[in-house]
């Protein structure tokens, strides 16, 4: 099903090429085009046909009926002025930011045809190589419209992820960076602690314990700064009701207390088999 003439990729990374090839797969757009500061990104997302065109320059979007900033927050905030003076005004435009409410605020003045929206899908891997057309097969999405949002812009986005297999939720930007900052941020936080808090030289010791835990705290370092430093006030919230959490298990571990270690382990076993 054909929605657009020629979807326009901002950033042809992991989730920008991943997005590139699920629009190709499903017959989305006629044409899909691809930007990126790296001409190599370019050059090998041609190379697995995730794009038709690619260019180190806006230019190419100019005529993009679809547009997608797949990129850091702070970079999807610079390149949004300079977009806007390039595209049609009756262009769709969406991003797949880890925070929300400074991306829509900011965007949404500049873009007629502007939702947020957020992918929940991804990898600690980095860059084109590892994008995948299946990414979003039965994963989240969440879609932050506000009163602003064109009913139009809003139903061919939700179309879009609803074609390449994402199932999606509605929530309002404040709501996305409250609820993100606990799920998403906070753990990544944690991992990063986490493995910065084990001396170099115990770590030819560690097993999958370790390792699973820590995994994600091999994400891109650029990008979850911009995640952390956007989300601010949220994650600074999350980070002491984590504190709290350790608090408790330190406090029980300190006075010998069998009882309440026992408790505060049990219930985070039932909400950890929660999951799934």
């Amino acid at each position: 099903m054909r929605l657009f003439k020629k979807a326009a990729i901002i950033g042809v990374g992991l989730i920008g090429g991943s997005l590139a090839l699920a629009i190709k797969k499903s017959g989305l757009a006629e044409k899909v085009v691809g930007v990126s500061r790296h001409k190599k990104s370019i050059d090998l997302a041609r190379k697995r046909g995730a794009i038709d065109e690619g260019s180190l320059s806006l230019d190419i979007v100019k005529d993009a009926d679809l547009l997608v900033f797949a990129a850091p927050v702070s970079v999807i905030l610079k390149l949004a002025p300079e977009v806007s003076r390039i595209i049609k005004k009756e262009c769709v435009v969406t991003d797949v930011g880890s925070t929300k409410k400074e991306i829509v605020s900011r965007l949404e003045k500049i873009f007629p045809g502007f939702i947020g929206s957020h992918p929940m899908s991804g990898s600690e891997k980095r860059g084109v190589a590892h994008a995948n057309g299946g990414l979003f097969k039965d994963s989240i999405c969440i879609l932050t419209p506000t009163g602003k949002t064109k009913k139009g812009s809003s139903s061919k986005i939700s179309l879009m992820w609803k074609s390449v297999g994402a199932k999606n939720i509605y929530l309002s930007p404040d709501a996305h960076d409250k609820i993100l900052s606990c799920v998403s941020h906070l753990p990544h936080i944690a991992a990063f602690s986490l493995i910065n808090a084990v001396p170099d030289g115990f770590l030819r010791f560690a097993s999958s314990g370790l390792k699973d835990t820590t995994r994600i705290a091999a994400s891109e370092d650029e990008l979850w700064v911009d995640i952390f430093l956007s989300n601010r006030k949220n994650l600074l919230n999350a980070i002491k009701a984590f504190e709290g959490a350790l608090s408790s298990i330190e406090s029980a571990i300190k006075t010998n207390n069998r009882t309440r270690l026992a408790q505060i382990l049990k219930k985070a076993k039932e909400k950890r088999e929660k999951l799934g």
